[in-house]
């Protein structure tokens, strides 16, 4: 659908968001970057399963939130 378009563009975007943890865990210099790899690990996972539940409802035929009806 159309109107998931930026939907699937969001979870593309996570799994890239897991690729650069992924490569700064491997070549991090302290603790410190840990943390920040592990945040945007922990933040593509969780923005990656929100956008694939609202695509998963709006394949339902569910009307989209109010959030996603200003969908470009």
């Amino acid at each position: 659908m159309e109107k998931d378009k930026t939907l699937k563009k969001i979870v593309d975007l996570c799994y890239e968001m897991l690729e650069l943890a992924d490569h700064g865990d491997k070549f991090r210099l302290d603790d410190g970057c840990g943390v920040v790899f592990g945040t945007l690990r922990d933040s593509a996972y969780k923005i990656r399963r929100l956008a694939e539940k609202e695509i998963s409802l709006h394949n339902q035929n569910r009307k989209p939130s109010s959030d996603c009806k200003k969908d470009k």
